[in-house]
């Protein structure tokens, strides 16, 4: 399957194909000198078969984990590639799930003003939602991507063969992104996971999940409106990433963040598809913690904060609401 991601000049593939990660350098202009950039938590045998198809290849692996999705590990990036001399015409590859994603993005998005990057996915997580989009960056100050970039992909290869590596809870989060885009987005992808086959047909969900995501990037590219609906379930679910200090996985928290964001008809759906795939449904933390760092986020202004809402399966309203009032419905819905 190939999907197009049509954004005039910045326009690239997604080519979902079992095996094509070994299919690399037949895939992608790797005829050049090349940052392949890796965490720890990720097979090394993945990057060794990119390498492998670059003319030359140099390899930077950083911790795994959030915590290492700092400045510091950032500018480890662009010290390799200033140490290697990478110049306009080189290119950086990601290969690993969403930090390293994010991280390499936006290494290659401030290196000499821009070179090009790729995206190699390979957690269900980041083939689903962040391997597409261009939205890159580190978290600082303990705020989840407070600084970065809008910059592109060159092209995305997804691998669905990587996934048998992953264990169950990091599937089960990366579908839990799935959810969040059949729920605003594709009402036919949602009732696949009501009949609980949805993750026998992986490809299909990834295909569908990526097709919602890349029209609306297509109609707003840098978020300057429709965009913001890739965001249900981020408002609450990143503040609970946060206050976890990350002991909850990316997906896990945006279960638990478009609760609270749907009517009590679709909760009631959305619970039921929540248990089967075994995601939290309750949070026993510190809600007064959660309460505070939301309000230290971007779409909260003047006592109220912008929030997207499923009212009805397959549709989203964007609503400004006062935050004591989010303060409430999140107190009752996640205890």
């Amino acid at each position: 399957m190939i999907l197009s991601v049509d954004l005039g000049a910045r326009s690239y593939d997604v080519v979902i194909q079992r095996g094509c990660l070994s299919r690399a350098g037949e895939l992608l202009n790797l005829n050049r000198k090349v940052l392949v950039v890796t965490d720890s938590g990720v097979p090394a045998q993945y990057a060794k078969t990119v390498a492998a198809q670059a003319k030359e290849a140099y390899t930077v692996t950083f911790p795994q984990g959030e915590a290492g999705k700092t400045v510091d590990t950032w500018m480890s990036l662009l010290d390799a590639l200033v140490e290697h001399n990478f110049t306009r015409s080189d290119c950086v590859v990601a290969v690993g799930g969403g930090v390293v994603g994010d991280m390499s993005g936006f290494a290659a998005a401030a290196y000499l003003r821009g070179i090009d990057f790729y995206n190699i996915p390979t957690t269900l997580l980041s083939q689903i939602d962040s391997s597409v989009g261009g939205k890159v960056g580190v978290d600082y100050k303990g705020y989840k991507n407070l600084v970065g970039a809008f910059h592109q992909p060159k092209k995305v290869l997804v691998d669905p063969d990587v996934l048998h590596t992953l264990d169950l809870r990091q599937v089960r989060s990366g579908a839990a992104e799935a959810v969040k885009v059949a729920l605003t987005g594709d009402k036919e992808l949602f009732e696949l996971f009501e009949s609980g086959k949805a993750m026998a047909q992986i490809e299909t969900v990834i295909y569908r999940a990526l097709a919602v995501k890349a029209e609306v990037v297509r109609q707003d590219e840098t978020e300057g409106g429709l965009r913001r609906v890739l965001n249900f379930g981020h408002t609450v679910g990143h503040a609970i990433e946060t206050v976890s200090n990350f002991s909850l996985l990316h997906g896990e928290c945006v279960a638990l963040g478009m609760l609270p964001m749907v009517s009590d008809e679709v909760r009631v759906r959305l619970l039921s598809v929540l248990r089967a795939l075994e995601l939290p449904t309750q949070y026993k933390g510190d809600t007064e913690a959660i309460l505070e760092a939301m309000s230290h986020d971007k779409k909260c202004a003047g006592g109220e904060i912008t929030v997207v809402t499923c009212p009805q399966v397959g549709s989203f309203e964007f609503r400004k609401i006062p935050f004591q009032q989010l303060a409430n419905e999140l107190r009752e819905v996640l205890k």
